[in-house]
């Protein structure tokens, strides 16, 4: 059986805090990494460059692509999926930090039954206020491959007939020829991988705090809330114990007192708005 390639697409903006982690998470299982830029001024292409001087088997393809907004932001999608002539794509966002054993069974997923599937979805722990803290389960509304929750389509297969980018950011997903969404299209044909990565898209990610009105949508998805506790034995992904370039920030940092106290506030409201008003979505 002839073995698939893969490209992870990783589309950044203000991405200081996490890009390493995400990037250096993936690059040993993926064949190549299109590591493209949307106008980053937090230090993010400057840690990007690290990532290239440590890249031996020059996988990472960088780009400085430049501005992308909410109107535009599937048409920056697209010219990567043009870009791309592998097996497949893994969409690795720069806030998303992947266990060695996750990413290996998404990998493994496409190697055994590539042929068959055209998507791949997983799980995700989203972290709210730090690294320490994740959101609860009932706040998961995606409903996808057969399930509701914390869930993200991250494998696609480009055999999918008509596979283009389509929508505005917020909205956004890949479709077919028909202009259907490819996770509304053959139940048979999409598969639930339990390989779940850290999900930063809730806390800040940019270097310094004020950037981040800088990425379209990004201050909507910052969370003031008092998460849940991982347990002492929690396993980290690996990377995070890594040796890093001096230009990547810990993550180890914890919320402040400020943030806690809006927090503090914040979650009653948010928990009891998801218990009497239930929500879900597709994507």
């Amino acid at each position: 059986m002839k073995r698939k390639t893969v490209t992870a697409h990783c589309l950044v903006k203000n991405e200081a805090r996490f890009v390493w982690f995400s990037v250096m998470s993936v690059i040993n299982h993926v064949d190549q990494i299109l590591l493209w830029d949307t106008g980053s001024r937090d230090g993010t292409i400057e840690i990007i460059e690290e990532i290239r001087k440590a890249d031996k088997n020059k996988k990472i393809h960088f780009k400085e692509y430049g501005p992308v907004d909410s109107q535009t932001f599937a048409i920056a999608r697209q010219d990567m999926l043009e870009a791309t002539n592998t097996d497949w794509l893994l969409v690795v966002d720069g806030d998303e930090v992947w266990w060695d054993d996750s990413i290996r069974k998404v990998v493994e997923a496409i190697q055994d039954d590539g042929e068959n599937l055209e998507s791949i979805v997983v799980p995700t722990y989203n972290l709210v206020g730090d690294i320490f803290h994740y959101q609860e389960p009932l706040a998961g509304n995606y409903n996808l491959a057969g399930r509701r929750g914390h869930l993200n389509l991250r494998g696609i297969n480009r055999k999918i007939s008509g596979l283009s980018s389509s929508g505005v950011h917020g909205v956004w997903g890949w479709t077919d020829e028909n202009g259907e969404m490819i996770q509304d299209r053959d139940s048979s044909k999409i598969t639930f991988v339990d390989a779940p990565y850290l999900h930063a898209t809730n806390i800040s990610r940019a270097a310094k705090f004020d950037l981040e009105k800088d990425v379209p949508k990004r201050s909507k998805k910052l969370k003031y809330e008092l998460g849940l506790s991982f347990p002492y034995d929690f396993y980290y992904p690996e990377v995070l114990f890594r040796y890093r370039p001096k230009v990547v920030t810990s993550p180890w940092i914890k919320s402040d007192y400020a943030y806690k106290f809006r927090a503090f506030f914040e979650t009653p409201l948010k928990k009891a708005k998801r218990r009497l008003i239930p929500s879900g979505v597709g994507y």
